[in-house]
């Protein structure tokens, strides 16, 4: 990798200059002490993924670089999802995304589904469809193309019927895989009627695995293995590796996780690339434009994440989904679908859609970020990154090689059990959930969405607790004036709101018969002041309440003997919250 010299020699600095600096800011802050090496910086602002790999807040030169790079030349194909059940609701909502600007339609559809109700007025020929049919995949196709016939449309190349056998028994009940002779069957025959017309048959949908809870690294590998059991399906049934190539698209989850994203999105191509290249197909990633007529080329659609959304304070999910279909567009996304906000409280409404589409044109035409192709392409920290995802994700794939899909369930269990302590902890905070929650809002209302139930979002778990809050508030006893206990009343306030615990404040208070006069008979009191008010008359000011009628005493801080419980930086939270509400009830 060649550096690329500054214009002028003052802007050139060491890495040894680097560390003093941030060191400096972080001996400031107390995260690191004044006999610790400037080094140590490295590992103090390293992120770890849940894959074991490092984020390192600088991209340095000599790491590995990348061999197949996004290239994608222009404006992402904009997708929107069309999935209620309702064929007349399903239509208005199409006709109104692509008077909008979306520019291909992701349809979920069964055997039941009306597609001439739901189809009717798209210019199929123009805007490419996608279908998504777990279950009877072969006569949604077969409804879908003569339904097209009829209408005398030559379809839209990128136009795919949407097989995928593998991530539709993921999802569902089958825990030994699709591995039945009738579901590759089927696929056989919807790529037969997909070479008819010139389009693309099956999806190898990776976001099966990510909304089960898997790390980037098993989605790429799911992902990987998925496309190279069609490939083997298809190249049994006479078609060649190339032409098996060529109808398989990709799609994976964008999180709002900016720089993973964009790794795991560069990393897919090099893995796809080097799946053809053993398979004997020699095949390099094209152009948008191009990939139709270059069957070996991998066309990626990128979906933001369902789990990382939130029901509550579901405005938060626009930044969400901005941050993740950013790092799709950068990370050389064919296509892109941004889910509404409100996808976590139901079946989305005509606001939400709107808000998701504009997502993507206000990175396309105002920020111009689809005008340079792979513009991550060169970056010391994301080349590094891109190497590392690809190595772990070709890790998972050997593993699905071997062993098949079951055991992948236990190793998605095992991650999620990782991001669930994580989050528990706050070491991945959840605005607006786990973090800054408002008890008092308003939810906006939505039809139950069956989509929703594929997965559990990583917000479930303090999700749960604001669903049914508590059967009582917990008396906050400040202790000394406001300006002095104002930061653990407010990290312990926010900290119990997440539990859907609300609080009653003492307000400013000199003295232990102060906290008695305000309480309420509260059986759960907190205790929230400055170390120094705890060691004049803390353990005076716990006595006072507990001779009031308070049952369970907790300090906001370190703990101390006085007190029954303690929170602070670095609790369980979850364990914590389900303590005082069980003492609450």
């Amino acid at each position: 990798m060649t550096s690329i010299e500054l214009t002028q020699p003052e802007d050139a600095h060491t890495r040894e200059e680097w560390e003093k600096g941030a060191a400096a800011v972080l001996r400031k802050s107390g995260r690191i002490g004044e006999g610790d090496p400037d080094s140590v910086v490295w590992a103090k602002l390293t992120r770890t993924t849940l894959d074991g790999i490092g984020v390192t807040p600088l991209g340095v030169p000599g790491g590995d670089s990348v061999t197949v790079r996004p290239a994608r030349t222009g404006a992402w194909d904009i997708r929107s999802l069309v999935a209620d059940p309702d064929a007349k609701r399903a239509n208005e909502a199409a006709l109104v995304d692509l008077d909008g600007g979306v520019t291909s339609l992701w349809v979920s559809a069964d055997p039941r589904t009306d597609l001439a109700r739901t189809l009717d007025g798209v210019l199929l020929d123009l805007a490419p469809v996608v279908l998504d049919a777990p279950t009877g995949s072969l006569q949604v196709a077969e409804t879908f193309v003569a339904y097209a016939d009829g209408r005398g449309v030559d379809l839209h190349p990128h136009t795919n019927l949407g097989a995928d056998p593998v991530g539709a028994s993921l999802r569902g009940a089958e825990a030994d895989g699709p591995s039945a002779d009738s579901s590759f069957a089927e696929l056989v025959e919807v790529a037969r009627l997909a070479q008819r017309h010139g389009i693309l048959a099956a999806v190898a949908d990776a976001t099966a695995a990510h909304d089960l809870g898997a790390s980037d690294a098993q989605e790429l590998g799911y992902g990987i293995y998925v496309a190279t059991q069609y490939l083997r399906a298809l190249t049994a049934a006479g078609h060649t590796v190339a032409q098996a190539a060529g109808m398989i698209e990709f799609r994976f989850a964008a999180t709002d996780e900016q720089f993973p994203t964009i790794a795991k999105l560069r990393a897919a191509r090099q893995l796809w690339t080097r799946v053809l290249e053993l398979s004997g197909v020699g095949a390099e990633p094209q152009s948008s434009e191009q990939s139709g007529e270059q069957p070996g080329a991998m066309r990626i659609h990128a979906c933001t994440s369902r789990p990382m959304l939130s029901k509550y304070d579901p405005y938060v999910n626009m930044l969400r989904g901005t941050v993740a279909a950013f790092a799709a567009g950068v990370g050389g996304a064919d296509a892109v679908t941004v889910l509404p906000f409100d996808s976590a409280n139901g079946r989305p409404e005509g606001f939400g859609r709107r808000i998701a589409r504009n997502v993507n044109h206000l990175l396309i035409d105002e920020s111009h970020v689809a005008a340079v192709t792979d513009p991550a392409g060169g970056a010391y920290a994301v080349e590094q990154l891109t190497s590392d995802a690809a190595n772990a994700g070709w890790e998972q794939f050997q593993l699905l090689e071997r062993d098949g899909l079951e055991p992948l369930r236990t190793r998605i269990a095992e991650v999620v059990a990782r991001r669930e302590a994580d989050i528990a902890k706050r070491r991945r905070p959840i605005t607006g959930v786990s973090e800054f929650p408002h008890l008092a809002e308003t939810l906006p209302e939505r039809a139950a969405d069956p989509l929703n139930d594929r997965v559990r979002r990583y917000a479930a778990s303090f999700e749960e607790m604001r669903d049914h809050p508590a059967a009582g508030h917990v008396f906050l006893a400040t202790l000394g004036p406001i300006a002095q206990h104002t930061a653990r009343a407010t990290f312990a306030t926010n900290l119990l709101a997440a539990g859907g615990i609300g609080v009653d404040v003492a307000g400013a208070t000199a003295s232990p018969s102060d906290l008695a006069a305000a309480y309420q008979g509260q059986p759960v009191v907190c205790l929230a002041g400055a170390d120094t008010a705890y060691a004049e008359w803390g353990q005076a000011a716990a006595e006072a309440l507990r001779a009031a009628g308070a049952t369970y005493v907790v300090v906001a801080g370190r703990p101390v003997e006085y007190a029954d419980d303690s929170c602070a930086m670095g609790v369980d939270a979850l364990a914590f919250l389900h303590r005082v509400r069980e003492k609450l009830s």
